[in-house]
């Protein structure tokens, strides 16, 4: 997979001095905890989506019906990255890395909670599906600038060779908020009677969003800001427009960062948020048993992403994701002529979020070594959010409506095919870069 043509990327510079180790692990746990707790205020929205808010908030004869706008919503997350992205994927360029997670980590905290406080359609009307779209929003907003700024805290830390593994803490964050948002209302839903859950006991999930944001901005309080920030700052080279600069600089990294990251969003959509959806109302399984399948294998990708990540250092990023690609495409359709109990359904998902993880795991480290060190929060921002667009908004509704029309999963497992050969393509626009140095160039 390596680019036949080897260049020399804009980022190289003379050997890095030894990597601040205190500063790294200070630079991982706070990348981690933090992006874990922002994950899992999106997450428990994504469950909630499947689960309860067709119900509640969208009633209609049909139940897909409520699912497809439950899910509209929960793209609206997705389509509010991009300003994120634009609006503190700039700030992080220009006034530094740790104020704008701290921003991030607060805007999205405050709009799960109030989340939780949302009367219901049957108790106001229009006016419930508005104020939770307007949050979902603002929810969207505040994670479409948060993934640029996780990953350049541990990859601005670390040193060539082992960027992968360390970037990867960024990359866990999803999983862990998905397994600590799912593993919240399991226990909700099987502590209560459905009513109950149905009535209030789903707001508990959102309402604890209060405490887990807290301690996320405990740890980032106390963080220290990257090396190369610092140097930037000391040297007065940090960007006065770097959206349009990124835009008109680095127009094949971003293409190439944005294209990778499609692959990725659709199988997690697939194997983490719809199947949810497909598991209950198709194959008739309890929503404990649906919830349980995806606990499951976001517990086995806590471990598969950062190992996924240091395997990509040894073996080339390009190599380890598009193994995950190709695997995650012909997986697809093994899981839908499979599945048809908890029995199946349950590898399914876990194998399914396997492949996943050798794609997500190197991903960060790939997507950070594409741009300069002066637009890389920018250029990686605009990258992720961009491609959540293309990728996670559209794929529950399109997976939703195919189901509805076609009445088989084929056609989803075709749309994960199309989506996995997008990355691929991607991958070879990509620089491989692993063994530079993302610090900032001599002057």
């Amino acid at each position: 997979m390596e680019h036949p043509l080897k260049e020399v990327h804009p980022m190289s510079s003379a050997p890095p001095s030894p990597p601040d180790r205190r500063g790294l692990h200070k630079a991982f746990a706070a990348s981690l905890s933090g992006t874990s707790l922002e994950w899992y205020d999106f997450a428990v929205y994504s469950s909630a989506a499947a689960l309860v808010f067709g119900d509640l908030f969208f009633p209609g004869s049909e139940p897909l019906t409520g699912t497809l706008q439950a899910f509209a919503t929960y793209a609206v997350g997705y389509v509010a990255r991009p300003l994120g992205g634009i609006f503190f994927g700039r700030l992080g360029d220009v006034i530094g890395r740790k104020r704008v997670l701290v921003a991030t980590l607060l805007l999205i905290g405050v709009a799960t909670f109030c989340i939780g406080l949302l009367p219901t359609h049957a108790q106001a009307g229009a006016l419930a599906p508005t104020l939770l779209v307007v949050l979902r929003f603002a929810q969207g907003v505040g994670v479409g600038g948060e993934w640029g700024g996780a990953v350049l805290l541990s990859s601005e830390f670390s040193e060539a060779g082992q960027r992968g593994f360390w970037a990867s803490a960024a990359q866990v964050g999803p999983p862990l908020g998905t397994l600590l948002a799912n593993g919240v209302l399991a226990v909700l839903a099987g502590a209560l009677s459905e009513d109950a859950f149905l009535s209030w006991g789903w707001r508990v999930a959102f309402l604890l969003s209060a405490v887990l944001v807290a301690f996320g901005l405990l740890i980032r309080s106390r963080l220290e800001e990257t090396p190369v920030f610092r140097e930037l700052e000391a040297r007065g080279d940090r960007p006065t427009a770097p959206v349009s600069e990124v835009l008109r600089t680095q127009t094949r990294p971003l293409v190439a960062a944005i294209l990778a990251r499609v692959g990725p969003d659709v199988l997690y959509a697939m194997f983490a948020v719809f199947v949810l959806t497909y598991a209950t109302k198709e194959l008739g399984m309890s929503r404990g048993e649906a919830v349980t399948a995806v606990l499951v294998g976001s517990a086995l990708q806590v471990v598969m992403i950062p190992w996924s990540g240091w395997l990509s250092d040894r073996y080339g990023r390009r190599t380890v994701y598009a193994i995950g690609a190709v695997g995650g495409a012909v997986w697809s359709v093994v899981f839908f002529a499979m599945a048809s109990s908890l029995a199946t359904v349950l590898p399914g998902v876990v194998i399914g979020l396997v492949f996943h993880s050798l794609m997500y795991g190197p991903q960060a480290a790939f997507v950070s070594e594409q741009f300069t060190a002066r637009l890389r929060y920018t250029g990686s921002s605009l990258a992720y959010t961009f491609a959540g667009v293309i990728g996670g908004a559209l794929a529950p509704l399109a997976f939703t409506y195919f189901l509805a029309k076609a009445g088989t999963g084929y056609v989803i497992a075709a749309y994960i095919i199309v989506a996995c050969s997008i990355t691929l393509v991607g991958l070879r626009l990509g620089r491989a870069v692993q063994e530079e140095s993302l610090a900032v160039s001599p002057a």
